[in-house]
């Protein structure tokens, strides 16, 4: 028989870098979840990423234990990356801040398309360059 959820918790941490201080502590505490054997797992499973901001979905069960999923850095974050920017335009269609290739665009897509309510590249594609358009990016 499958494990009752009791709640589901939502958190952008960096990799291989949690700590049980906030937003870890405050969002776990109240679950009841160990915070340590959290930080531990998820730092041990995401060292090779560091350096990235990551989201995780966290299921917490009725006798206190969990599991989590991580998932892919959110796509405004691969895109800054890829135009080589820290961050996005005040004014985005007025005032572009930097360029990516098609070729970026697509590898973005292709990372991030398991994450994504899509069903194929195409589509994938164009909801990345559209999160582009709106941080002042332009796709070239």
């Amino acid at each position: 028989m499958a494990k009752e959820v009791t709640k589901i918790i939502k958190l952008q941490l960096p990799a291989g870098a949690a700590t049980p201080a906030p937003p870890v502590g405050t969002a776990l505490g109240p679950a009841g979840v160990n915070i340590g054997e959290f930080v531990n797992q998820f730092n041990t499973q995401t060292r090779p990423l560091a350096g990235s901001i990551l989201p995780v979905l966290m299921h917490v069960y009725k006798d206190r234990t969990f599991s989590f999923i991580v998932k892919k850095p959110p796509a405004s974050k691969l895109v800054l990356k890829a135009a080589g920017v820290e961050k996005g335009s005040a004014k985005p269609h007025a005032q572009k801040i930097g360029k990516i290739t098609k070729a970026q665009l697509e590898e973005i897509a292709k990372d991030k398309m398991e994450d994504m309510n899509v069903n194929d590249l195409d589509h994938a594609k164009s909801v990345i360059a559209g999160t582009a358009r709106s941080m002042g990016v332009e796709v070239v």
